[in-house]
């Protein structure tokens, strides 16, 4: 029991606060202001948490365990480990750059629209910071729920159609998850609370990790967890909702999704699928690696044919979060730790490709590449951050995302070269489509619609200038990452032992 509210509390109660208050506020502006100044001070508390990462000195900073629902053996049992933290700042310092960036968009009925991203963001940290089975399905639950009416009430002119696939697809696998969930808790032991009383069975991770599962068990388990997972990822062949959806959302919604989103399935991953189901991780692993190189091949193919630039990043992702997933199952101390460090680095880098996206959406109401043309003769400062985010999206040395590269491609030749020479013509294709993307988008002539671009504000600079700055600092710099995540690569590897 907690005497005092610690960090992990504080970033769950906080945008869930804010957002239940936004609801109510009028104006434009009052619910903007809101989002920004709330997402600025979850951020604070976010940093702040970085200094107490050690927990042999400051525990009580970083877990607590309430009574719940104590007869069935759950608590509300919330924490921040080592990959736990690095994705709640990376949550934390995502929504206020989405906010400060996209403040030149004006939303029907705002306070909902912003009630509804800070409940999104409450639901994200919940994932993140969640020590227990039941808890973690409650807020996989509520970081979706918020996201499918934002995507139906704000998106694009196909918005419903794609919603309800998005839906389905991640209520189908929510689903699974949860059949998972009481299969082991059934077989988790006997849970003492401080005082005295005993549950049957068990929620908590920790019971969870100890459930008596034998190898058939784990490996038909292991199938209804993964496939929760990788719809949320989401990886082949479970993709098919994301490019409509990223499409269809609004840019920020998309953000969040890209950024974010995608980040709860390689998390559970880490914390509940492989450490819960060792046997069946190793014994799965090499068919998981190949249909996340299918993946990453599949779409980056399309990502070159592809004319919808929104759509484009959105097949990119896929390709990304394959590589990631491949490196997860490899199963080695490189590779895992490569998909962490990529998985903020990802995070950083793709929302930025979503601001330049919505900025010149915005101004020119297109999004099919072959419309544009010509931008950098209007927007020199705007080209300037898109093709350094674009080649550290690419994974260019110096940049942030060479690191996890570098990491997640040693481990798979660990594993098995021809994993890695496959996984490694996505590299290849990504710079023929990303490049492609700034010649014909930025280049050569101007035309009608790019005519009339200004280049971008104050705000708009500042939210580049920090995602820059991060993919410079972690590109030059990379040990503190490394460092950040040693532990929980060594804690998951020693399970899988």
């Amino acid at each position: 029991m907690g005497s005092y509210i610690t960090f992990p509390e504080l970033l769950i109660w906080l945008p869930l606060v804010a957002g239940l208050i936004a609801f109510f506020l009028k104006g434009q502006g009052s619910a903007k202001n809101l989002a920004i100044l709330a997402s600025l001070l979850i951020l604070a508390v976010s940093v702040a948490s970085l200094f107490y990462a050690d927990d042999s000195k400051y525990a009580t900073y970083n877990r607590v365990n309430y009574y719940w629902l104590k007869h069935i053996g759950n608590s509300f049992y919330v924490g921040l480990d080592g990959t736990g933290r690095l994705l709640s700042f990376l949550t934390a310092l995502s929504f206020p750059i989405i906010f400060i960036s996209t403040q030149k968009n004006n939303y029907k009925n705002p306070a909902a629209f912003y009630g509804l991203m800070l409940l999104t963001q409450a639901g994200l940290m919940g994932v993140f910071v969640a020590m227990d089975a039941l808890l973690f399905y409650f807020f996989w639950e509520l970081a979706l729920i918020p996201v499918y009416f934002l995507c139906s009430k704000w998106g694009g002119e196909k918005r419903i159609q794609t919603t309800f696939k998005f839906f389905v697809y991640t209520f189908a696998g929510s689903l699974l998850m949860l059949i998972g969930i009481i299969y082991v808790y059934q077989h988790t032991p006997q849970r003492v609370f401080e005082d005295g009383s005993i549950s049957q069975h068990s929620f908590a991770l920790q019971s969870f990790l100890a459930a008596s599962l034998n190898p058939e068990q784990q490996k038909w388990l292991f199938w209804l967890f993964f496939t929760a997972f990788a719809i949320k990822m989401p990886i082949f062949p479970f993709h098919t909702w994301q490019p409509d959806t990223y499409d269809q959302s609004p840019t920020s919604v998309t953000m969040v999704l890209s950024g974010l989103m995608v980040k709860m399935g390689l998390f559970a991953v880490i914390r509940w699928l492989i450490p819960v189901f060792p046997v069946a991780a190793q014994s799965f692993s090499g068919i998981v690696i190949i249909l996340c190189i299918i993946g990453i091949l599949y779409a980056s193919f399309i990502a070159i044919k592809q004319d919808n630039i929104k759509k484009l990043i959105a097949y990119s992702s896929i390709a990304h979060i394959g590589l990631m997933c491949a490196a997860l199952f490899a199963l080695n101390e490189l590779s895992v730790q490569g998909a962490m460090i990529q998985m903020f680095n990802h995070g950083i880098n793709i929302i930025g490709m979503w601001i330049v996206v919505d900025m010149i959406e915005r101004q020119t109401g297109a999004k099919n590449i072959s419309q544009l043309g010509g931008v950098a003769h209007k927007a020199p400062a705007l080209t300037i951050f898109l093709v350094i985010i674009a080649l550290a999206n690419i994974g260019l040395p110096l940049t942030n995302a060479f690191v996890g590269e570098f990491l997640m491609f040693s481990g798979l030749f660990q594993l098995n070269i021809w994993y890695a020479v496959a996984a490694g013509f996505g590299i290849i294709l990504a710079a023929v489509y990303t490049l492609r993307m700034i010649q014909k988008v930025f280049y050569g002539n101007s035309n009608s619609l790019t005519e009339g671009i200004t280049d971008i504000s104050f705000a708009e600079k500042a939210s580049l200038l920090v995602i820059v700055a991060f993919i410079f600092l972690f590109g030059i710099m990379p040990q503190p990452l490394i460092d950040f995540t040693k532990e929980a690569v060594s804690h998951l590897i020693a399970i899988k032992k």
